[in-house]
């Protein structure tokens, strides 16, 4: 309850005019300063009259109408009959709802919700008279005007805005939390996800919910809070971007959509896994370890260390971008013994693998092969060499991403790889001896750059779209022409083309872009025939045509 306080009168001041009649004696005061209540206080003004006419004779804030003045007047300057008085407040209700009106006065009351009557006591009684009136509120801001009079006798009333909050009443969802961002300290880790206070009157609290990238929200919140805030001292320290969503739900159990997404890329301080399925094997041209991929997806690159048994490796790791590595500074007949670090793109280092031991043999007397050459087919390399004498057998060795790798035996002077990758790969070859198996000294190094890897099926045929069957002499015939069913990621040198037919004939072309454009000399029926062709120049073994009338 907030009574009307009494005021002191201002101080005026006299002003006396000169006139040819005589002395005019005026008395003026100072302008009085508009009220402002902040919402939800109420605006209350006082009224000397039951009809809310002419100026109020007060006007202050008050934030609660439980008001009761006996048979006094309710404030200064007003009578203790036949007065009126008026609150007001416009606020925001959120999502709205329903809402319950509890009403007691004596004597007349009227309220308004944004002009429109919801309560109409307006009687001079001798006891106090109550009514509670359900309404529903439309979401956002509206304005509540309650009017009160007394005529004769004892004076008091009260007035209040409730939200109902059975679930079997209310149905209305609050709205979905504004204003949300999230702040990340890479130092410690935590992030604070923070949004703006939700304005329903039945708000019970929020659920914060947090996602992995490429995942969904599960169902539990990560925490529920009654806060415009929360910090997540959980957050995994991983590199990877996660993202916090904030619905906001009421006393009825009704829950909002969730907020705009807010993500935060964490700091990685966690380190890839061991690395496993490490293998080592000696040759004359070094000794190759290998090693499964690690299975974490940040991983930038391998540390190889390697030092004869018993030592420790004097110059540091090897740094590996593949998955096998061959030590060429290994000397012979010597035991070596390696491991392996993964190392990620934040520089977090996993444990140290186990150990595995490789002996670098020496080589046989076997003059190594020499003369090396390559071919490039689309279906496979091929790798020539110059046949020693007393070799009967080669094997040939192969390197893509740091180690060597043999890929075959066999008798004779050259080799088919038919499981060539695409892009750069490097070969060498050894004689082996018959007896002992032991192999000669490696052949100098040949890179090839294959712009496809090597395909045992040629292209399929290609699939053609007609743009414009083209006129005579003055607009070419346009077709466009893409990689077959199945060929849709597959490198093309082109396409082979021909139109032919009464329109004329193009002759033999090739696209390299697809779009084929030739204007032709006559009308008539016409034939496009058009074949894919491979890096290397193989046909596809079927074409594909298209037939049209030019000149239509």
């Amino acid at each position: 309850m907030n009574p009307a306080r009494s005021t002191t009168a201002a101080a005026t001041t006299a002003v006396v005019l000169a006139t040819a009649a005589g002395l005019l004696s005026t008395t003026a005061g100072p302008a009085a300063a508009a009220t402002t209540c902040t919402s939800p206080v109420f605006k209350r003004q006082f009224f000397a009259n039951t009809s809310f006419s002419g100026t109020p004779k007060k006007t202050d804030c008050d934030a609660a109408i439980d008001q009761n003045w006996g048979t006094s007047a309710p404030a200064s300057g007003l009578p203790r009959d036949n007065f009126g008085v008026r609150w007001t407040v416009t606020r925001d209700f959120g999502s709205g709802g329903p809402f319950v009106l509890p009403v007691a006065t004596q004597d007349g009351v009227r309220v308004y919700l944004d002009g429109v009557r919801k309560v109409d006591l307006w009687k001079n009684v001798s006891t106090t008279v109550k009514k509670t009136v359900n309404v529903t509120i439309p979401s956002g801001r509206h304005t509540l005007r309650i009017d009160y009079v007394n005529w004769t006798g004892t004076a008091n009333v009260s007035f209040a805005y409730k939200p109902r909050t059975s679930a079997d009443v209310d149905k209305v969802k609050p709205l979905a939390p504004t204003g949300t961002s999230v702040a990340y300290d890479p130092a410690t880790g935590k992030a604070k996800p923070t949004w703006a206070k939700n304005k329903e009157m039945d708000l019970a609290g929020y659920r914060v919910y947090r996602r992995l990238k490429g995942t969904s929200f599960g169902a539990t919140p990560l925490a529920t809070t009654t806060s415009t805030s929360y910090t997540d001292t959980s957050l995994p320290v991983t590199g990877d971007t996660y993202y916090y969503e904030v619905r906001a739900y009421d006393k009825a159990g009704n829950t909002s959509a969730g907020s705009a997404d807010q993500g935060v890329t964490t700091a990685d301080r966690t380190a890839p896994g061991q690395v496993t399925g490490l293998t080592a094997k000696g040759t004359t041209a070094g000794n190759t370890v290998a090693w499964e991929p690690s299975s974490a997806a940040d991983v930038h690159h391998y540390e190889v260390w390697g030092a004869p048994e018993g030592q420790q490796d004097p110059d540091g790791p090897e740094t590996v971008f593949g998955t096998s590595f061959t030590d060429v500074t290994a000397g012979t007949g010597t035991a070596y013994v390696y491991t392996v670090h993964a190392v990620d793109g934040a520089g977090n280092v996993s444990p140290v693998s186990g150990p595995v031991t490789a002996t670098r043999p020496e080589s046989s007397g076997t003059p190594a092969p020499s003369g090396l050459t390559s071919v490039l087919y689309d279906d496979r390399t091929e790798i020539h060499w110059v046949l020693p004498e007393d070799a009967p057998q080669y094997r040939v060795y192969r390197r893509t991403d740091g180690g060597w790798t043999a890929i075959g035996d066999l008798h004779g002077g050259w080799w088919e790889d038919r499981l060539a990758p695409a892009g750069k790969a490097s070969y060498y070859v050894v004689a082996v001896d018959a007896g002992t198996g032991a192999e000669s000294a490696p052949s100098a190094q040949i890179t090839v750059d294959r712009l496809a890897k090597a395909t045992p099926f040629g292209p399929a045929a290609p699939q053609l779209t007609l743009d414009f069957a083209g006129i005579p002499a003055r607009s070419p015939v346009k077709v466009t022409a893409k990689p077959g069913a199945g060929d849709e990621g597959r490198v093309l040198k082109g396409y082979s083309w021909e139109i032919s037919g009464a329109c004329g004939d193009s002759g033999t072309q090739l696209s390299t872009t697809g779009s084929i454009s030739w204007t032709p000399p006559y009308n008539g029926p016409c034939t496009a025939t058009v074949y894919a062709v491979d890096p290397y120049g193989r046909q596809s073994g079927q074409s594909s045509s298209l037939e049209f009338f030019v000149g239509r």
